[in-house]
């Protein structure tokens, strides 16, 4: 099972900077959410009067912060956690960001301050596949000094994979409320991934913290002062990345079970092998699809050292062996709609007929057969079950070609307007007749299903809203 670890920290009294009155409580908060409510079995702790442990200080001066992040070997691996929390002052210093030590002296950063680009790195190097980094540290310092922190951690956390979370926007403070004895962003912090928001993932996390942080503002500040929190998860599959699995839904481990897929199939067995490992433990160890294809990536790995740089023949062995082995798919409908003709038609490759059956299902769904075409309620209101049903067959038997989660991820690229979304996927955006699409495997990745096809009027708003869908939260 996977190992989930964390370090803490809390800093209210600062021997040359302004003290903070809730930073060691949010902390504290965070270290008995995970210990209690998370299950992670180890969490250090350092705030202004932790107790020692095993006869070394664990006041948050330097010294003692880079003791604690000296990883001398890996002592995790693939599938575990590494989460870092840090509540109290940052600055910048020479474009540069800096967390600020106990005993830190903003007269003197580069020697008493510790630069996050230090921090992520030495975070690497535990083992962890996943490192989590939190940072409520954009406070009011009480001096001249320091630009607040932000964008260059941005650019490492882009560079490096390290998922970060910070409590603001680089040009806003993140503040302290006194009314709940804590800072906002770490008072929805753990709303969010408690019972609360029951955020399992990155996405949805970013998503409650966006909206719940502003509000908290609103209500306990005033109407003018701004704190925006924002995660950099790139690339996109680690937005999709499983945090508590005791609040993973199946869309959540789907959605990791999808970008696994495609992972395979475009060769990369590394990135496939972590990404199944996180679904095996996002279900608790008992999916057989994982179990499944961690046996066949081994396989698969094994026909590398026999192919050597024969890539060709190395990614036509991935796709026969995906393909014979993908992920099931339950024909699950919330209305009774049956898929199976649509699966045998996918199955046989018959193209044009399957985005044909496609349409006509959809439309029983949604109550419109007489109508033959989709508004956009009909989209908002379709039932997740049914959508996933769809979408996962698509993806199955197109060895993750084609498919409406395929089209999402093309989509959120562009976002600039139906124009380059249609030439992405390799729609004319002129041409209104069906006739005139390509039906073969090799058509553009994305190209079907042609959802156009049920929409009467208006094609791009209804292609906004399936793809606004809550079914798609997370992907």
């Amino acid at each position: 099972m996977a190992k989930n670890w964390a370090l803490l920290i809390g800093i209210n009294k600062y021997d040359n900077l302004q003290p903070l009155n809730y930073a060691k409580q949010d902390a504290q908060l965070m270290q008995e959410f995970l210990c209690k409510e998370a299950g992670f079995e180890k969490v250090f702790f350092f705030s202004d009067d932790s107790p020692d442990v095993d006869g070394q200080s664990t006041r948050p001066s330097r010294t003692n912060l880079l003791r604690v992040l000296r990883f001398e070997k890996p002592i995790l691996g693939n599938g575990d956690n590494f989460w870092f929390f840090f509540s109290g002052h940052g600055t910048r210093h020479q474009e540069r960001d800096y967390l600020m030590p106990s005993d830190g002296d903003p007269g003197d950063i580069e020697k008493t301050a510790i630069s996050i680009n230090y921090i992520t790195e030495r975070l690497r190097c535990c083992g962890a596949d996943n490192v989590i980094l939190i940072l409520d540290a954009c406070r009011k310092s009480g001096t001249r000094s320091g630009e607040r922190i932000g964008s260059q951690t941005a650019e490492i956390a882009r560079q490096t994979g390290v998922i970060s979370i910070f409590s603001c926007s680089p040009n806003e403070y993140s503040f302290e409320i006194e009314e709940l004895q804590q800072g906002a962003f770490t008072y929805a912090l753990l709303e969010g991934l408690g019972v609360k928001g029951k955020c399992a993932t990155v996405e949805n996390l970013n998503h409650y913290l966006t909206r719940r942080v502003p509000e908290i503002i609103r209500n306990h500040r005033n109407e003018k002062e701004r704190q925006t929190p924002y995660t950099i998860a790139e690339p996109i599959t680690r937005s999709h990345l499983i945090l508590l699995r005791q609040y993973a839904t199946i869309t959540d481990i789907a959605t990791l079970k999808i970008d696994a897929y495609q992972a395979e199939v475009e060769g990369n067995l590394e990135l496939a092998e972590r990404l199944w490992i996180r679904v095996l433990a996002g279900a608790s160890g008992t999916d057989m699809d994982a179990i499944k294809a961690i046996q066949r990536i081994a396989l698969l790995q094994n026909s590398q050292v026999a192919f050597g740089s024969d890539f060709a023949k190395q990614k036509s062995i991935s796709v026969k062996l995906v393909s014979a082995e993908s992920i099931s798919v339950k024909l699950v409908s919330a209305v009774g709609v049956d898929y199976s003709n649509l699966q045998q038609l996918l199955a046989a490759g018959k193209w044009q007929e399957a985005d044909e059956e496609t349409g006509r299902v959809m439309c029983k769904v949604a109550k419109r057969e007489e109508e033959g075409w989709l508004r956009d309620d009909d989209i908002k209101n379709f039932p997740c079950e049914d959508l996933s049903t769809i979408d996962r067959l698509w993806v199955k038997y197109s060895n993750g070609r084609f498919g409406f989660s395929v089209q999402k991820r093309i989509w959120e690229s562009v976002r600039t307007g139906y124009k380059d979304f249609y030439d992405r996927v390799g729609w004319d955006e002129y041409s209104k007749s069906y006739s005139d699409l390509t039906f073969f495997l090799n058509a553009r990745v994305g190209y079907l299903p042609f959802i156009r096809r049920v929409a009467y009027y208006e094609a791009w708003t209804l292609i906004s809203s399936l793809f606004s869908h809550q079914y798609f939260r997370g992907f």
